[in-house]
């Protein structure tokens, strides 16, 4: 395994799109062609399956070290209000083009920081969505709250405009892991949002923990999951840390290089967690993601309708995903667009009546089957090159990149069906990479992603 784990661990997209966003066609992208996207599919998704909304709230009080997300780091709460009024312009926006009242099925608020904000201003966003919208049957909102500053009236509000999912950042309980990526938050404080969140009435309480952070060993990451496993939340992520200073600049740059776990060290962190998680009645979803069988990520997965896109995974597909906010990304299936990265630009933008979107990427019919792959195999381990009777151009070109992968064990192909053996999931990036045309034709000089393991 050591000698797979040196063969494989090289840079790697994540797969939460295909294509990824440093090989989207910028060039012939424009906001018009985006538009005509979402139209497309609003028309065909918004009466069946709704709509998914992200909206990112950037905004924290300090810098974590270990965070890649684009980021406002501001101690001026003022801020807050006309963030808000900003975020629901470019809503009515989108709005605008379309004749149907838009029916959300799922709500996410990611950050930054979203319990930065007051429960003021978030019922005032919430309520704001459906001054033109409507809820879908089956709608489920979530939310990312920091355990240092969720108040208890931030999930009683957040509960009632019809929240029931919650994340919380946790990543390591060890001090000086704590001290180096700039996230101090003891036990306690988790421990209490847990609890308000379960008092309340939420559905979900998921854990975010990261392995392969600076001076983390797998002591750090044993007490870290036993203290976990006082609160049992509904679901894990357990994150790979993605050290990418060359892009987030500074961020990262909290701690020095050796500091960092690597390769077989590394992999065992991942190997004891997962182990950890499976006594403590866990089941591993997709990738870096486990749930207990009573969490609606478990039965999504034994319904085969889980789902991966810019917020992760969720048991909720949509076809149409809405970005709003900074640096958010939208996905009509047919395109992606991002809008502009920093508050003010982004504000400037929305407030002269224009969609912020300032890059993004039209998919062709080739990318639609690869991205159906990659996402097959995401969500569900398998796919199939007769997937809706739909072929890759030079399949065969592509198989060829995954024979090495075969002798290895890390994937079997029989006929037209691949799958992944259970002890050959965390190499799954390195498996969408060998379907990954752009990648392989136009390989980066440059550092562009994280390692895959």
């Amino acid at each position: 395994m050591n000698s797979l784990i040196q063969k494989y661990n090289i840079p790697g997209p994540r797969y939460t799109s295909y294509p990824t966003v440093p090989y989207w066609d910028n060039e012939t992208f424009s906001k018009e062609n985006w538009i005509e996207t979402f139209k497309k599919s609003f028309i065909q998704s918004n009466a069946t399956e709704g709509i998914s909304i992200y909206i990112h709230l950037p905004f924290c009080e300090s810098l974590c070290t270990f965070c890649a997300c684009h980021k406002h780091i501001t101690k001026r709460h003022e801020v807050e209000e006309d963030y808000i009024d900003t975020v629901l312009k470019e809503w009515n926006l989108y709005t605008d083009l379309v004749d149907e009242t838009p029916i959300i099925k799922e709500i996410h608020l990611g950050g930054g920081t979203p319990t930065f904000f007051s429960k003021e201003q978030l019922k005032k966003l919430i309520d704001g969505l459906f001054v033109n919208a409507k809820r879908h049957e089956n709608y489920e909102f979530s939310f990312e709250g920091h355990p240092n500053n969720t108040t208890k009236e931030q999930l009683q509000t957040l509960f009632d405009v019809g929240f029931t999912r919650v994340s919380y950042g946790v990543q390591d309980y060890n001090e000086k892991v704590q001290k180096a990526i700039h996230r101090v938050q003891p036990f306690e404080n988790v421990e209490k949002v847990t609890r308000w969140a379960r008092e309340i009435g939420y559905a979900s309480v998921s854990h975010d923990l990261i392995f392969g952070l600076p001076f983390q060993t797998k002591e750090n990451v044993i007490h870290t999951i036993n203290k976990t496993k006082e609160l049992q939340p509904d679901r894990i992520s357990f994150y790979s840390y993605a050290h990418v200073p060359w892009v987030k600049g500074v961020g990262q740059r909290g701690f020095n290089e050796q500091d960092l776990p690597k390769n077989e060290e590394k992999r065992e962190l991942y190997e004891i967690g997962k182990e950890l998680f499976a006594e403590m009645g866990y089941v591993e979803i997709g990738m870096d993601h486990f749930a207990l069988k009573t969490d609606s990520l478990y039965k999504a997965t034994q319904e085969k309708t889980l789902h991966r896109n810019f917020m992760g995974y969720t048991a909720n597909k949509t076809q149409l995903m809405v970005g709003l906010g900074m640096s958010a990304i939208s996905d009509s299936w047919y395109g992606f667009a991002q809008n502009v990265k920093t508050v003010k630009e982004y504000q400037k933008i929305v407030n002269e009546g224009e969609i912020p979107v300032f890059r993004g990427h039209i998919l062709s019919e080739e990318d639609l089957i690869i991205r159906k792959h990659i996402l097959n195999i995401m969500c569900h381990f398998s796919t199939s090159w007769d997937v809706e009777h739909l072929q890759v151009k030079n399949i065969e070109i592509l198989l060829e990149k995954l024979q090495e992968m075969q002798s290895d064990g890390l994937v079997s192909i029989a006929g037209n069906i691949l799958k992944v053996p259970e002890k050959a999931r965390p190499y799954v990036r390195n498996i969408c990479m060998a379907f990954d045309k752009r990648l392989h034709k136009n390989k980066p000089e440059t550092k562009l992603f994280s390692m895959t393991i």
